[in-house]
């Protein structure tokens, strides 16, 4: 099972790197989702960080387990409230599966820790 804990460490640890340097970087589509959504500019950049130093925290936890943990906690309150943000706007499927997977991931690999 360690195998599988790297494994998704490493994955979440990269697409929430991209999608939060997105964020704080503030790419067009991560500027409009968060208008769509209707939460405020300074929110998606605090989301952004966020989302950095969890992904850190999950790399970091390679060499110091307990990190990883951390990060793992942090991304799974993220994909939660990404989920609810996109209940909350009535978005369909499309919209809301990645974060879904990712939220989903992340609590995978809160257990597995």
């Amino acid at each position: 099972m360690e195998w599988l804990t790297w494994i998704l460490q490493g994955l979440l640890g990269l697409a929430f790197i991209m999608a939060g340097l997105g964020k704080v970087t503030g790419s067009k589509m991560h500027v409009e989702g968060f208008e769509h959504w209707r939460l405020p500019q300074w929110f998606r950049v605090v989301t952004g960080f966020l989302e950095i130093a969890a992904a850190g925290l999950l790399i970091a936890g390679f060499w110091v387990d307990h990190l990883a943990l951390y990060g793992a906690v942090i991304l799974s309150a993220v994909g939660i409230g990404g989920v609810l943000t996109h209940v909350r706007v009535k978005d369909g499927l499309k919209e809301s599966f990645p974060i879904f997977v990712l939220g989903v991931l992340a609590i995978v690999l809160v257990f597995l820790l």
